[in-house]
């Protein structure tokens, strides 16, 4: 049972080049309304002077910076990250500013007080504000999560979205094989086989273009079918 006026909020952050955005992302969590924060940086071998970044001026203000020796993918930075946390609940935060860290107290509320094992912030639910990118990506949004609802028999609206929110135990308990953004149906897969209480959250959005930094593709569309199949029919 989590005490939900004394719970710490462990925070991963995947970052691979965002020497961009990657201090004002630290910073927008550091500023969340939460009162006790656990924030882990895990460096995917970034190339870009992103890692001269975390080493002179973000590592006094995080709790933990983990360097991969190799690019590996966001699914392996989480692996990496979630077996350091020491939190009560754990979020899964992008190090770009495409999602709003002033979110994080609706995002842990249905853990705190509705009984919920898992919640996912969702883009396509609520009237929060989005910004206007790629229509392709939203169809290609919609149709993983659907083909992966059809999968799991759970009605999500946005699977594949970064706000992801766990029970600490929970998410250290599940075995992630997926080292790209694979992690997305993988995660989504596991958790319904185990009946887990999922929620979900209507969220802000503010999505950047490829010139921007975006780093998902067609290829990783192809790659969610096959793990949305590898993982919820496999015994």
């Amino acid at each position: 049972m989590i005490d939900k006026d004394d719970f710490t909020l462990s925070v991963i952050i995947p970052c691979y080049n965002e020497i961009k955005t990657i201090r004002a992302i630290v910073d927008r969590v550091r500023a969340a309304d939460i009162p006790k924060m656990e924030i882990i940086v895990v460096d995917d071998c970034s190339t870009d002077g992103t890692r001269d970044l975390l080493k002179s001026e973000i590592a006094p203000l995080v709790d933990r910076i983990i360097y991969h020796e190799r690019n590996q993918g966001k699914g392996a930075a989480l692996r990496t990250g979630f077996a350091h946390a020491t939190g009560d609940i754990v979020l899964v935060q992008d190090a770009d500013l495409e999602y709003d860290p002033k979110e994080y107290p609706r995002l842990v509320d249905p853990i705190l007080n509705h009984g919920a094992d898992v919640v996912y912030g969702s883009r396509f639910a609520g009237g929060d504000a989005h910004r206007v990118v790629y229509f392709w990506h939203m169809v290609a949004n919609r149709v993983l999560t659907l083909c992966s609802n059809f999968a799991t028999n759970i009605n999500l609206t946005d699977m594949e979205t970064c706000y992801k929110v766990f029970r600490r135990e929970l998410i250290q308990s599940v075995r992630i094989d997926e080292d790209r953004f694979g992690f997305e149906p993988e995660i989504t897969a596991k958790l319904a086989k185990r009946h887990c209480v999922f929620y979900e959250v209507g969220i802000s959005y503010y999505g950047r273009t490829y010139e921007e930094g975006k780093k998902i593709g067609l290829k990783d569309a192809f790659r969610a079918l096959y793990v949305i199949l590898k993982y919820s029919f496999a015994r």
